[in-house]
């Protein structure tokens, strides 16, 4: 006899049906139109196939309008993706085909690699056999037959997966139609409701498994969503990230370059280096008064990193050296610092403290070094060495909260001051693997929570989240991220709680009882790295620089010889002022001038003929603009002065004027 499940709705209500029932039963109860829109099905927040027996739980009827069916559509396509390539190159092995940040990919193993040229084949056969509409189906095999069947297929990597699968975990494999693949699953109903809006968008090498030591396969990405327009605005974003990409762009404004030589480290031009400058000089500005800049050693013994603990986490990421002493008991092992923490602490050490100087705030614009795969390397946003705007605030239990927001409200100003107006700040909680006691990770969160109730109080434009259990493993931390200019996320600043690293090196400050406390350490980074953060302002506004940060802010251009002279007072006088002026007084065409000056992104070019010569004026052009204004040599300075102003000094120039008045 049948025994009832009781199944709870979105809306509240509950329904019984029998044992057995399936997701699509339950659909076709509420209604066939429901059924014939329905993908999939959750219960209790768990996404199954529609046609997976149902079990007692809260049910939702997943359609493709769903945001979870977007995994699924891009899933499946996946899946297509591999049907087709078989369909056109028969004996070709799949491997894996996961589900990626906006899209997917599959490994091949095929003797040829494929090249762009394959993907608007393999497109139209994927239409193809999205139009059959084939059923996905279910089946469950044992360990045996699923290796036999794979080997008679000469599908090797499918047996070495196989094998790689648990003991007592069912092997599932997914048909479509006739082709199959095994799969963890879920997938939608049919081929069909994938629909039309997906693209392959590249092909790429990628070991087997990811070991350099394995076979290469080859690889294709691909994207797929719910509707064309979501496709469309996708793909016109990669088209203007392409215009953006900061490697093009720094070789077109001449700030920096890299080289064999010198894998993952940044070659910096003039230009370049202006502009970073540029940034460390506004973060300086910006942390006067309440920071101390240090600066802790670039090489350090092993055993202070053993100490730390980052010897056994990140060995294989550090660059180590072995210095030879004058016999073989003083070898001694260094590494290149990753980051600054356990230096900071040192510094912290020294010396007695009392509970009357906290908080101590230690920033340092440190350099650091961490082996990164080469493949992984991406000129500024992916480097082996970079320098972080690092900073540690060692506090008391009750300072905590009081330092997060103000923390909190230094790195949003920064952002503002970029232009970044969107933010989201995220609370990551405690991992499965963690040091400390939970009594110290329940003060640490409910203290964090706080903070983060306060920050949406505070402000309308933030978006807050929590990520359960990704915290770091020492505490909970805040994670900032900001959109860009054509929508896309990064993640830069932090704020991490660490219980760790002071009790490691036995650091406290003495405390109003005249007893020894440990302090609350307090992680925190705004840019993160100043290199990766200059690459995503190139890219945010396109190398348009804003004036106070281009490395070039202004070129004096003459129309004829005639005016040179004035352009040379012009250019001077910009100088006084405090800008970066350069002059051509080339025999070229002044439009011809104009030209190759926007191509570098000079953000103002100044045009001087004879007539402004004669009137004391100057034609003023900004960069994106076709329109030239005309003004007083005096006024113009003074103006561009103004705009080429840093907006924290400008803040503070109205303030003290308002102050004044």
């Amino acid at each position: 006899m049948s025994q009832a499940i009781s199944l709870t709705f979105p809306d509240g209500s509950v329904r019984g049906y029998d044992a057995g029932a399936t997701g699509r039963d339950v659909a076709e109860s509420i209604s066939k139109s429901l059924a014939k829109k329905a993908v999939a099905v959750a219960i209790d927040g768990a996404v199954r196939d529609l046609s997976d027996p149902v079990t007692t739980g809260r049910i939702e009827i997943i359609t493709r309008n769903d945001d979870r069916a977007l995994e699924l559509i891009r899933h499946d396509a996946a899946h297509v993706m591999a049907e087709a390539v078989q369909e056109l190159w028969p004996g070709t092995q799949v491997t894996i085909g996961p589900v990626i940040e906006n899209g997917f990919y599959y490994d091949f193993a095929k003797n040829e690699p494929f090249t762009l040229d394959d993907l608007p084949k393999i497109e139209k056969k994927m239409k193809e056999i999205i139009a059959r509409n084939a059923a996905f189906t279910k089946q469950v095999w044992s360990r045996e037959k699923a290796k036999q069947v794979f080997a008679d297929k000469g599908e090797q990597y499918k047996v070495e997966l196989v094998d790689a699968i648990p003991e007592g975990q069912d092997l599932k494999i997914y048909y479509q139609g006739d082709w199959f693949d095994l799969c963890r699953g879920p997938h939608m109903a049919s081929t069909g409701q994938i629909g039309s809006a997906f693209k392959l968008l590249k092909v790429a090498g990628a070991y087997w498994r990811g070991d350099s030591n394995n076979p290469m396969l080859s690889r294709i990405y691909g994207t797929a969503f719910a509707e064309q327009s979501e496709l469309d605005n996708y793909l016109h974003m990669l088209a203007e990230a392409e215009k953006r990409d900061h490697r093009r762009l720094g070789r077109e404004m001449d700030l920096f370059h890299f080289q064999e030589e010198g894998p993952g480290v940044v070659f910096w031009h003039g230009k370049g280096w202006r502009v970073f400058q540029t940034l460390v000089a506004y973060m300086r500005r910006r942390l006067a008064g309440d920071y101390q800049e240090v600066n802790a050693p670039q090489v350090l013994d092993k055993s202070l990193w053993e100490t730390s603990g980052h010897w056994g986490w990140y060995r294989d990421n550090m660059f180590k050296v072995t210095v030879a002493g004058d016999d073989t008991d003083d070898d001694r092992v260094f590494a290149l610092k990753p980051m600054n923490c356990p230096g900071h602490i040192q510094i912290f050490k020294h010396g007695l403290k009392s509970y009357r100087e906290l908080p101590i705030r230690l920033a340092e614009f440190g350099n650091v070094h961490r082996y990164e795969p080469s493949g992984a390397l991406h000129g500024l946003m992916r480097v082996r060495g970079f320098t972080q705007d690092d900073a540690h605030i060692f506090c008391t239990d009750e300072q905590m909260a009081a330092e997060c927001l103000k923390i909190n409200d230094l790195i949003l100003s920064v952002y503002q001051d970029f232009g970044f107006d969107e933010v989201t700040i995220k609370l990551s909680t405690r991992p499965e693997k963690r040091v400390g006691s939970d009594e110290l990770w329940d003060r640490a969160e409910s203290v964090m929570m706080g903070v983060l109730e306060t920050i949406q109080q505070q402000s309308n434009n933030i978006k807050t989240g929590i990520v359960p259990g990704e915290g770091a493993f020492y505490g909970p931390k805040f994670e900032y991220t900001l959109k860009d200019a054509i929508g896309r996320e990064w993640q830069c600043g932090t704020t991490q709680v660490d219980f760790n690293l002071p009790e490691r090196f036995g650091a406290f400050y003495i405390d109003s009882n005249s007893e020894k406390t440990q302090p609350v350490m307090i992680h925190r980074a705004i840019c993160g790295s100043m290199e990766r953060f200059l690459g995503i302002l190139i890219e945010n506004f396109a190398g348009h620089m804003p004036l106070w940060v281009s490395p070039l802010q202004v070129v004096v251009a003459t129309i004829t010889s005639e005016a040179d002279g004035y352009g040379l007072e012009v250019a001077e006088a910009l100088r006084e002022a405090g800008l970066n002026v350069e002059t051509d007084f080339r025999n070229e065409k002044i439009n011809y001038k104009i030209r190759e000056h926007s191509v570098t992104k000079v953000p103002v070019i100044i045009v001087c003929g004879r007539k402004e010569a004669e009137e004391r004026t100057v034609n003023i052009r900004h960069l994106g603009s076709q329109d030239q204004v005309s003004m007083g040599l005096d006024a113009a300075v003074e103006s561009l002065a103004l705009e080429a102003t840093p907006p924290d000094i400008r803040r503070k120039a109205e303030a003290k004027k308002a102050k004044a008045a």
